[in-house]
């Protein structure tokens, strides 16, 4: 029963029934041509006329001929009539006078010259109708008789067939081919449909951006193609859908790790301030010192993991507003000034105005941006002891930039982290609808925060 449904069992059974068709037809044919040579026997017309017959026994009757006298000619004509209803002959005199004729439909000339006679014998000449020519008798004085038959007379019984329903069976068998290509052209229009139709639902999306289910209407190749293609849909959706419950229990373990961390590192960060209060050596103070930067580096971690699993679950509050950029970003290094002043940093902080100071963004965000890269300064370029803090403009774009004169991003850090930050980075910058840019080498980095100028601008 697979067979049978298969689309190989379906253009086969159309193969056969054209083969069939073409069978039926061809007997259909021949029996026509068949009946219709044998009604032409009936009626005398579908023997074979041989033209070597023809003129070898008219030749043989006008040598018998004796008694030359019109009416023996006449019954001649009429015998030669009676067989052959399409023959045309006359009788011509020695002297060129026309005596008699049969079935003639030209007009010819009452007296025949020398000259006529010869110009009719070279028109007939090969040509048609056929022409055959005898004296009467043995001798030349009593005249001669011509003989006129079409050429169609001469033709078989099938030609004559051909000639007279030979559009009929040309038409009829362009008919049976058209016929099969009309069947053929809809088998492979409803194939070449299905298969469109399956390639839309490949390319259209529901709205958990999954390929749409198709509905299924045969059994046969493409109806297993589309089973399956349903079935890879369920489970693709099976799978996201797994995945997502993971992604929310991956998120909500890392959210409670990150809150039970704080309270014991609260904990240790307040007794590691009362250690420091006490009479240390200066081994003591330098690992007290250390373990506080260590708590301070692992705060922002958590942070960092907590702010990022926030922004992945689109849970991070977003409140984008209209400011002056220029102020925001001057007062903001302003709460870093003294920090880069107690570790020593040169600061170079160059703010001039772009042509237009009003961004739309999150101040939040923003600040959140100038704090990570800040921090990655502080632990990472401390060696370069200088950061700048300066603006740019150009016909595209208008821009923050920070730089740095560290060993570049490159370089092993003991504070290197995971790249978190930077992620939380690009994820805040794409969502206020800017772009940033990274340089990094062993001479330092710089890091440029773009906001693209609009075309009409």
């Amino acid at each position: 029963m697979k067979f049978f449904r298969s689309l190989l069992a379906k253009y086969m059974f159309i193969i056969v029934l054209a083969m069939s068709i073409f069978q039926l037809a061809y007997f259909i044919i021949g029996f026509f041509v068949m009946g219709i040579a044998k009604n032409e026997d009936k009626a005398g017309l579908g023997e074979v006329i041989l033209e070597s017959d023809i003129e070898e026994r008219w030749h043989a009757e006008a040598n018998e001929i004796i008694n030359y006298e019109l009416e023996v000619i006449s019954r001649h004509f009429e015998s030669w009539e009676q067989q052959y209803p399409e023959a045309s002959m006359f009788w011509i005199s020695e002297q060129g006078i026309l005596l008699t004729e049969v079935n003639v439909q030209e007009q010819l000339p009452a007296q025949w010259t020398p000259a006529y006679t010869t110009k009719y014998i070279k028109s007939r000449y090969g040509g048609d109708p056929y022409t055959v020519i005898a004296f009467l008798g043995e001798e030349e004085a009593n005249g001669f008789i011509v003989l006129e038959m079409p050429k169609s007379l001469f033709n078989p019984p099938l030609k004559n067939v051909y000639n007279h329903y030979g559009p009929i069976l040309f038409f009829g068998v362009i008919a049976i081919i058209i016929f099969f290509i009309s069947v053929s052209f809809l088998f492979f229009r409803g194939i070449r449909k299905r298969l469109l139709m399956l390639q839309d639902a490949m390319e259209i999306r529901d709205v958990d951006g999954l390929p749409i289910e198709i509905h299924v209407k045969k059994k046969d190749e493409i109806g297993q193609l589309e089973h399956s293609f349903n079935r890879m849909v369920c489970e693709l959706r099976e799978s996201k859908n797994r995945e997502q419950k993971e992604e929310q229990l991956r998120r909500e373990l890392i959210a409670n790790l990150s809150h039970d961390l704080r309270t014991p590192l609260t904990k240790v960060r307040a007794q590691t301030y009362s250690i420091s209060k006490e009479e240390l050596s200066d081994e003591g103070k330098y690992a007290v010192k250390a373990l506080e930067t260590s708590i301070v580096n692992i705060d922002g971690l958590m942070e960092n993991l907590m702010s990022y699993t926030l922004l992945m679950a689109s849970k991070y509050k977003f409140e984008p507003k209209e400011i002056n950029v220029i102020r925001f970003a001057r007062e903001h290094m302003t709460t870093w000034y003294s920090v880069f002043e107690k570790e020593g940093f040169e600061i170079d902080v160059a703010f001039d105005s772009f042509e237009d100071n009003n961004w739309r963004v999150d101040t939040l965000w923003l600040g959140r941006i100038f704090d990570n890269f800040f921090q990655n300064v502080l632990r990472h370029a401390s060696s370069g002891q200088y950061i700048g803090f300066k603006t740019e403009s150009t016909e595209h774009y208008d821009a923050f930039v920070i730089s740095d004169c560290g060993k570049g991003m490159n370089n092993e850090s003991n504070a290197k982290g995971a790249g978190i930050g930077l992620s939380i980075v690009d994820i805040m910058v794409k969502g206020m609808e800017l772009d940033w840019d990274i340089i990094s080498s062993e001479s330092g980095t710089m890091i440029k925060i773009i906001r693209r100028k609009k075309l009409s601008e």
